[in-house]
């Protein structure tokens, strides 16, 4: 099995495999929620196979992929419970 863009790359942009993990899927959501909301409208004007364009990609994989290309970033935030 083939992960694109490479884990090490991944890696490289942020600071812990966990960190990866927060950042992809808290992003991977916004990208659903958004899919699904243009989806909800363009059921009303595309035709089936340009709504089927609209979600050819996981949103997971786009997440990561932007994450890879610096296009995601994050700000670590100091605990205040301590």
């Amino acid at each position: 099995m083939v992960i694109k863009p490479e884990i090490d790359v991944l890696l490289s942009t942020v600071d812990s495999k966990y960190t990866l993990c927060t950042v992809a899927s808290k992003r991977a959501r916004q990208i659903n929620d958004m899919v699904h909301g243009v989806r909800d409208q363009a059921v009303l004007t595309l035709a089936p196979t340009q709504i089927a364009q609209l979600t050819s990609t996981k949103p997971l994989t786009l997440a990561l992929e932007e994450i890879a290309n610096g296009d995601v970033s994050y700000e670590r935030v100091a605990d205040s419970s301590k």
